[in-house]
């Protein structure tokens, strides 16, 4: 028996165990890897990446509130990300970084619940808002003039209640309906947090059908907005290169690509993993391609849309004096 089966097999042990002691109630998480790499120093990395997100975007949502200058419809938009960013980071990995270090890696049916709804609600959230925020750059660079009209005050807030209610609203549904589901099978979740594509794994009915609602939300909160992004930007690409200031074409390029690459980034992992067949499913492709919208791009946002961005970096300036 070599060393992976040994490992393996105490995850077994310790799900039952786990399991017999919580009636059957609990759900035990295997985490991120389960061999090659000792729990201690993926603690480190994880502790490392999560306090420079949240720091980040702390920072960014700190500077936004406080300078004047950047009270306007992009720039609140972006601190509303910030803010799904810094809870959306929150749900995950700071129960799978005190994984690493304990020997129980349970969690409750009602914990697992909620986690899987936070994580659900935030993840539509900012799928629509990323999608919002490419039409404020569109309409900005595209019809200046009609700019504080189309995006005033009032539709900025309307956009961002969208939003929120979309995302909350359709996490609540597929939670709800997946956690009524029988899980007839062992509790053991192939995954680092209770995510609802590897729950499915554990429920002991045909879900096929269920499935396609899945694929078909997936495509209306994902694809949709990052369509609206691609097709936004080509219409602002063609308008900038239409410019006869230098100037105003590398600062509209320089705003727009940021946006774009981590919008790239968020949506295809998240496209790969709720839009892909149960039968095509891999457990450890699955949880490698989570890490990058769990904590890469979380990670990611504040400081490509502040380093890259001299208003920001100039509020930074003084507000450091």
């Amino acid at each position: 028996m070599n060393v992976s089966d040994v490992i393996c097999f105490d995850i077994l042990v310790s799900a039952m165990k786990a399991e017999n002691q919580s009636f059957g109630t609990d759900f035990l998480l295997v985490g991120l890897f389960q061999y090659g790499w000792t729990n201690s120093l993926l603690f480190v990395v994880i502790a490392t990446l999560f306090t420079v997100a949240l720091t980040g975007n702390i920072m960014l949502i700190h500077l936004i509130r406080l300078d004047t200058r950047l009270h306007t419809p992009m720039y609140f938009l972006l601190s509303q990300l910030s803010i799904i960013d810094l809870m959306y980071i929150s749900t995950t990995v700071p129960k799978m970084a005190v994984n690493f270090l304990s020997q129980s890696k349970t969690i409750t049916f009602m914990g697992c619940e909620i986690q899987a709804y936070v994580f659900l609600a935030l993840g539509g959230t900012e799928a629509l808002l990323l999608g919002f925020m490419s039409y404020d750059r569109y309409v900005a660079i595209c019809y200046p003039l009609h700019y504080p009209i189309l995006m005033s005050k009032k539709i900025c807030c309307l956009m961002v209640a969208c939003a929120w209610a979309s995302g909350s609203i359709n996490a609540f549904i597929h939670t709800m309906y997946v956690f009524q589901l029988p899980f007839c099978r062992s509790r053991l979740i192939n995954h680092f947090f209770c995510e609802i594509p590897a729950l499915l794994s554990l429920v002991c009915q045909d879900t096929s059908h269920y499935e396609y609602t899945v694929l078909l939300s997936g495509l209306i909160i994902l694809l949709l907005p990052f369509l609206a992004i691609l097709a936004s930007y080509a219409r602002v690409l063609i308008v900038v290169f239409q410019m006869s200031s230098g100037k105003g074409q590398a600062k509209a390029v320089s705003t727009c690509s940021s946006h774009l690459i981590v919008a790239s980034l968020f949506y295809a992992t998240t496209l790969a993993t709720y839009t892909k067949p149960h039968s095509l499913r891999s457990p450890t492709r699955d949880k490698a391609v989570a890490v990058f919208y769990t904590i890469i791009t979380p990670l990611l946002n504040p400081f490509i849309y502040s380093l890259r961005n001299k208003e920001v970096t100039g509020a930074m300036r003084r507000l450091l004096g």
